[in-house]
């Protein structure tokens, strides 16, 4: 389905901020669960904390890292929405108005993290871009807009 970019409402940093808080909240819990299911058996069978050593802790890390891009991937992928963007009406769509895949989810998700890092500052300019987009928006060629109230 396309979406005609010209009539979409680009939603406000507070609404994409607010998104992102359902999901982080959302994402606290799934980290929870896939800590679990290595830290326990691990410490178990080891008998030492994973965080005691440099390797163990190195692959928790790395691991951590690809569950939170694959939480956010997988959403962008199959909807153009977290949980926390359906609650606050967003979608993620390509600049063509229609879905992204997952590669392009993948780009969205590295320049997200380059956008975030410095106190949020490439989605604080998506107040001064005309087209309202962060830079992981312009870098990976989709937009965020908003969706319709459900009926």
């Amino acid at each position: 389905m396309q979406l005609d970019l010209s009539q979409a409402q680009k939603p406000s940093v507070l609404r994409r901020l607010g998104a992102l808080l359902y999901d982080l909240v959302l994402l606290l819990g799934v980290l929870m669960l896939a800590n679990a299911i290595i830290v326990i058996p691990y410490e178990v069978i080891t008998g030492h904390p994973v965080y005691e050593s440099f390797l163990p802790l190195t692959l928790m890390r790395l691991y951590l890292f690809a569950v939170i891009a694959g939480f956010f991937v997988y959403f962008w992928s199959h909807g153009g929405q977290t949980l926390g963007m359906r609650a606050w009406r967003i979608r993620v769509v390509g600049k063509d108005g229609g879905a992204i895949g997952t590669g392009t989810a993948l780009k969205r998700f590295l320049w997200s993290i380059v956008s975030f890092v410095p106190a949020g500052l490439g989605l604080w300019l998506s107040l001064f871009n005309r087209e309202g987009l962060a830079l992981h928006d312009s870098r990976s060629s989709t937009r965020v807009v908003m969706t319709q109230k459900a009926a």
